[in-house]
C-alpha cells in the first residue's frame, strides 16, 4: 500500500482475487472477464472514472491482465499485465471507448476461450463471438462478493462519509428562510471538496426543501418547510449515502416533530434485529407495519440498501428481493413518513456496517429536526 492513507491496497485486491478464483474453482470456470468499471476497481484496485471502459481478465492460475486507458496506465494496480488501449485520437475521447477496450484484451487471451464466466450486460458481442460454448453469466457471483466489504473499502466508505459529516454540519448553520436551494447545493459541494481535498467522482443526491426529492431548484427555500437532505459523494469511486431533515426556521411543528420522533423509532429495531442471517425482508416489513400506525402519513420506499463502489448495492431492505445479512456488509437504513401536512416529509439516514454479532453505526452527526 501507498504512502497515501486512501491509496490502492494491492494485498486487498489480491485477497479479492483469491475469493473470486475460488468460485471460479466451483463453477468450473477457466476464465473470468469483467468489463464493468466497478468490478474491474474491486478485482485490481483501478479507478478510471466514467468516461472509459477498463476491463479485466483472470485465469485459473490467479493472473490478471488489465487493460486500462493509455493516460492510466501508471496507477497502482493489483494486475500481473496492464495494458493501454488508446480512449483518445488528437485529444478527442472516441466514441468507441468499449470496442477499443474489448479489442486490446482479445489480443491478449488465447484465440479461443473455453469455459468462460462474463459480465452480461457489460460483455459486448465482440468478447463473446472469442468465446468458445457457454459464457456463465458472473455478475450475480460479482455482485455477492462485493457486498462484503474488506478494510481498505470500509477505509474508503468511512472518509466519503467525512465530507457527509461536513456537509451537514454547514447545513445546520446555513439552511435560513429565504435562502436559495442552488446556494446551498453549491456551499455544500464546496465544503465537501474542501474536506476531501480533491475532486470528488460523485455528487448528490436530494436538495430540495418542502419535496421528497430531487436537484436543487431556482427557488428560495420557506419557513416552517422541512428541507430532505439526502446527501451523498464519490471519494475515488466509493459512494456516500445518508441523511438529514432540517426545519427551516427552526421551530418546526408539533406534526413535524411528532413524525421526526415516529421515523427516528425505527434505528433502535434496525440495531436490535440486524445479526449475520437475519431477513432484510423481514425487517422491511417490521418498518412498514410500524409506520404505517402513523397513517395518512406514508412510507412507500425501501428501508435501504448496500453501499459501495455503486450508490445502490446489496443487502437490499426491500420487500423486491429476500436477502439476507452478513458480516462485512455495509448498509443504509432510511425511513422516512411523507405528507402534505408535514411541508413535505422526514427522512433520516443511518449507515452501519453488519459484525459478527450484530451491527455498528457509522453516522454519528446529530438526527435531530
Amino acid at each position: 500500500m501507498s504512502d497515501d492513507p486512501y491509496g490502492v491496497d494491492v494485498v486487498a485486491c489480491k485477497s479479492r482475487q483469491q475469493r473470486l478464483l475460488a468460485e471460479m474453482v466451483e463453477h468450473g470456470l477457466e476464465w473470468v472477464v469483467l468489463t464493468r468499471r466497478e468490478s474491474v476497481q474491486w478485482l485490481t484496485g483501478a479507478y478510471v472514472g466514467p468516461l472509459f471502459a477498463p476491463a479485466a481478465a483472470m485465469n485459473t492460475e490467479g493472473r490478471v491482465t488489465l487493460v486500462l486507458p493509455s493516460r492510466k496506465t501508471s496507477l497502482t494496480v493489483a494486475a500481473d499485465e496492464v495494458l493501454p488501449y488508446e480512449e483518445k485520437w488528437c485529444s478527442t475521447l472516441r466514441d468507441e471507448q468499449r470496442a477499443a477496450s474489448n479489442t486490446v484484451m482479445m489480443s491478449a487471451l488465447p484465440i479461443k476461450l473455453r469455459h468462460v464466466g462474463g459480465e452480461w450486460s457489460q460483455l459486448g458481442p465482440d468478447l463473446l463471438a472469442d468465446c468458445e460454448g457457454n459464457v456463465i453469466n458472473i455478475e450475480p457471483t460479482i455482485f455477492r462478493l462485493r457486498r462484503q466489504k474488506d478494510n481498505d473499502e470500509l477505509r474508503m466508505l468511512r472518509r466519503a462519509n467525512d465530507a457527509n459529516r461536513a456537509m451537514y454540519k454547514l447545513a445546520r448553520e446555513i439552511v435560513e428562510p429565504g435562502v436559495n436551494e442552488l446556494d446551498v447545493y453549491n456551499e455544500l459541494h464546496a465544503v465537501a471538496v474542501q474536506k476531501l481535498g480533491e475532486a470528488l467522482t460523485y455528487f448528490g443526491q436530494d436538495f430540495r426543501s418542502n419535496a421528497r426529492g430531487g436537484l436543487p431548484r431556482d427557488r428560495k427555500i420557506e419557513a416552517g418547510e422541512l428541507y430532505i437532505l439526502d446527501l451523498g459523494v464519490g471519494f475515488r469511486g466509493y459512494y456516500s449515502d445518508n441523511a438529514r431533515t432540517l426545519a427551516v426556521g427552526g421551530e418546526p411543528s408539533a406534526k413535524q416533530v411528532l413524525a421526526w420522533e415516529r421515523v427516528s423509532e425505527v434505528f433502535p429495531l434496525v440495531e436490535s434485529t440486524v445479526r449475520p442471517g437475519a431477513s432484510c425482508k423481514q425487517l422491511f416489513e417490521e418498518v412498514q407495519s410500524l409506520l404505517d400506525k402513523s397513517k395518512p402519513w406514508v412510507f412507500n420506499h425501501h428501508l435501504g440498501h448496500g453501499v459501495g463502489l455503486a450508490p445502490h448495492e446489496g443487502p437490499h431492505l426491500n420487500p423486491s428481493w429476500d436477502d439476507t445479512f452478513a458480516e462485512g456488509e455495509f448498509f443504509t437504513a432510511e425511513p422516512g413518513l411523507y405528507h402534505e401536512e408535514l411541508r413535505a416529509g422526514v427522512r433520516l439516514e443511518e449507515n452501519y456496517v453488519v459484525t459478527a454479532t450484530g451491527c455498528e453505526k457509522l453516522t454519528d452527526y446529530p438526527l435531530g429536526l
